[in-house]
């Protein structure tokens, strides 16, 4: 009886041991979730450094302009997109408006079509040069960019890119709009226009036309995900984006 009584002692000592071992592992786990909670939020909500600003600018505007390109270079991305859709050049929209109204409908509308989607393929090319320009940024740049306006980022896009822009896209536009019958459309148009009685003649450099629109339109995307990570806390999807976006939003109050 007394070996039974032992060995019933032993085993109920090491069920406690166990389950005292088992409550410390779960005490452990949470404490390392409590800290690291904690220095998460030290971090996010911490004055960052020059370095921090830098990398936390380059980061957020990496994620800006990918997501930017992306959207444009696909089809519809331009076309299907009313705040950067290629309409009629200026000098076409009379040419448009008096081909409609004698049922040219088709016409038109095979125009506007494909200069969006030369553009759209002329948009593929836009990430790289966007992303040379954020690795060539300075510290100053990125400090200057993070409290500055909210279009600070895509302002300093435009200073640095677009030169480039336009040097890289005019031969793919160029390509482009004979890929997708854009030349060949535009002078049926015009030519059906210029057939009419009484009418100027119309000539329009749609690689030129097309190019700045490519770049506008870029640019417009550009500055929507510049608000989006300036506005939106969702949009600061990692610690350092919080820390240095964090401390602008304190700045700015």
């Amino acid at each position: 009886m007394k070996t039974i009584n032992i060995l019933s002692a032993s085993v109920a000592l090491i069920l406690f041991a166990n389950q005292q071992a088992d409550a410390q592992i779960k005490l452990g786990d949470l404490f390392k979730k409590v800290m690291a909670k904690q220095t998460t939020t030290t971090i996010a909500t911490g004055t960052p450094s020059t370095i921090e600003i830098g990398l936390g600018i380059k980061e957020a505007l990496q994620i800006g302009v990918s997501a930017g390109a992306d959207r444009l270079s696909v089809k519809d991305g331009f076309l299907g997109n009313l705040a950067v859709k290629i309409l009629m050049p200026p000098e076409a929209q009379k040419v448009e408006k008096t081909l409609r109204g004698i049922g040219l409908n088709q016409l038109c509308d095979n125009v506007i079509t494909s200069l969006n989607r030369a553009a759209e393929d002329a948009a593929t090319e836009a990430k790289p040069i966007f992303i040379s320009a954020i690795k060539q940024m300075t510290l100053t740049d990125a400090t200057n960019i993070l409290l500055g306006n909210n279009d600070a980022a895509t302002a300093y896009f435009k200073r640095v890119t677009t030169s480039q822009l336009m040097q890289k896209f005019s031969p793919i536009v160029t390509t482009s709009l004979s890929k997708v019958n854009a030349t060949k459309y535009y002078s049926d148009l015009t030519s059906q226009y210029n057939r009419l009685p009484l009418v100027k003649p119309v000539n329009t450099n749609l690689t030129e036309y097309v190019t700045q629109k490519a770049i506008d339109g870029l640019f417009i995307e550009v500055a929507k995900e510049e608000l989006k990570i300036r506005g939106n806390l969702n949009s600061r999807s990692t610690t350092l984006l919080q820390k240095v976006f964090g401390y602008a939003d304190k700045k700015k109050i």
